[in-house]
């Protein structure tokens, strides 16, 4: 089973490929997306990387959090999943229900 980890303090030099080929060094890599500004088409500082085990990504987690990356230490999570932001308060203002 796979399991998705949340990669963060990324500097903006950092390139997919280099995320994929550090995380390479624990197992298969299914998955490697930096997150890009819609406006700006640069890294927003964060991705997400899918790992093909659970134990891979957890010992990816523990080896690379808090490791130096183009002069950023990682910050190396669980990925949370998505949340519903139906029918929820936000910037455009309270729900109309």
């Amino acid at each position: 089973m796979s399991a998705k980890l949340f990669v963060g303090n990324l500097s903006p030099d950092t390139t997919t490929d280099d995320l994929r080929a550090l995380f390479s060094e624990m197992g298969v890599v299914e998955s490697c997306h930096l997150i890009m500004g819609a406006d700006t088409a640069r890294s927003k500082g964060f991705g997400f990387i899918e790992m093909k085990s659970k134990e891979a990504a957890d010992a990816a987690k523990e080896k690379f959090n808090g490791q130096d990356l183009h002069g950023r230490a990682l910050k190396i999570n669980d990925a949370k999943p998505r949340t519903e932001y139906k029918n929820k308060a936000g910037y455009s203002g309270p729900s109309r229900d």
